[in-house]
């Protein structure tokens, strides 16, 4: 069955009692027990809640994972993988890097004595020259937020495997309609699902695959024993968004690209980042591991005066936090997103006082372009007195 049959078709069979297309919401907590020694399958819903395993279950087979973890949120994803490690062990992450991903890190793990060297990770000699003894696994963004580095994902899996490391990949950009990471080698995928999967900003949620028994038992045990479980309100309204998740990405994928050739010939824009172009140093890469490109790109312009008056004057596009919604958004990662990153890190990395980021969401591009051409403008007139 074609991924997009799948993602409609979420939760439509889960009723065959009442014949009901539509997952049912059970908000119950607890439930009856048949008998002393037998459970229907279902006891206490932070364990297990019918509405969440269909949307597990079904996350899991998209991803061409063993198993799926629904959590509360992206970063509650995060810290149950980061739970599989124990004081004294080592990581390897990306070099460009969500900041919330880098705060928990660095001010949450490392009390912990959970350590992290951040690295470009398609370097395999960068990789090498940081391991460890200690090492346990890799953690990848791939294209990375904000920057769209892009790693290989097969080769850095590969290598992985040699050293005995598992290989952690965030998916939030791609979503498993564009790539999946476990059939290049991966052993675990995160999600941020209050982006692309979830899609209309009024969910938060996270997802966890795992790739072999082991593994996902491990994950039940400690998804369970955390406790950042999603809710079965916010279960349904997950399934509800991926339903429409190969026809949003697609425009996303469409406006986002137009608009990153329009920012490209703009004489206000120093440079575009974007795997989609041509000339961008991952766009082979990207081409090879994935069918399609995220609906998120960051631009620099030539002057830092400019990023104040674009931000206000934006009208259809908002300025505000997030990613992956039908709405267009932009973002300036210096003090949102990557606000936590150190500033002599974010700026060796890239990200610095004239970068934006814009999030493309399904509107008309005729509309898109014409609110960032009169913003320009403003910002232009406003600057040059």
């Amino acid at each position: 069955m074609n991924l997009e049959t799948r993602l409609a078709q979420i939760g439509s069979l889960s009723d065959p009692k009442t014949g009901a297309v539509s997952c049912p919401i059970y908000p119950a907590t607890a439930f009856r027990h048949p008998r002393l020694g037998e459970s229907t399958g279902f006891d206490y819903s932070r364990t297990k809640n019918p509405t969440r395993a269909v949307l597990e279950e079904a996350f899991a087979e998209l991803e061409r994972g063993d198993a799926a973890f629904a959590c509360s949120t992206g970063m509650a994803a995060l810290q149950t993988v980061f739970a599989l490690f124990s004081q004294g062990d080592h990581l390897l992450v990306s070099l460009d890097l969500y900041g919330g991903t880098y705060r928990l890190l660095e001010r949450v793990m490392s009390r912990f004595g959970v350590t992290a060297t951040y690295v470009d990770t398609n370097d395999l000699d960068a990789l090498e020259a940081a391991r460890r003894p200690e090492t346990k696994a890799v953690l990848i963004e791939t294209p990375t937020n904000p920057l769209m580095m892009v790693t290989d994902l097969e080769r850095v899996s590969a290598w992985a495997k040699r050293h005995g490391l598992l290989t952690i990949v965030d998916n939030t950009l791609l979503t498993p309609y564009f790539q999946r990471p476990i059939e290049w080698g991966a052993d675990i995928v995160v999600h941020s699902a209050t982006k692309y999967l979830g899609g209309h900003n009024d969910v938060l949620a996270g997802m966890i695959v795992t790739k072999g028994s082991e593994l996902s038992q491990q994950m039940a045990f400690l998804h369970n024993s955390i406790g950042a479980v999603l809710g079965p309100q916010d279960s349904w309204l997950l399934m509800r968004g991926m339903k429409t998740l190969a026809l949003r990405m697609q425009r996303h994928e469409a406006n986002a690209t137009a608009l990153a050739e329009f920012l490209q010939r703009h004489p206000l824009v120093q440079e575009v980042y974007y795997p989609a172009l041509p000339e961008h140093p991952g766009h082979d890469i990207q081409r090879k591991q994935s069918s399609g490109n995220t609906g998120i790109f960051s631009f620099r312009v030539k002057d830092a005066r400019l990023v104040e008056p674009i931000l206000r004057h934006i009208k259809l596009i908002a300025f505000a936090e997030s990613l992956g919604g039908v709405e267009s958004l932009m973002t300036y990662p210096a003090v949102q997103t990557h606000a936590d990153i150190p500033e002599d890190i974010r700026r060796r990395v890239g990200v610095d006082d004239r970068l934006l980021r814009l999030s493309a969401g399904i509107e008309h591009i005729d509309d898109l372009i014409a609110d960032l051409e009169q913003a320009f403008e403003q910002a232009r007139r406003e600057i040059e007195g």
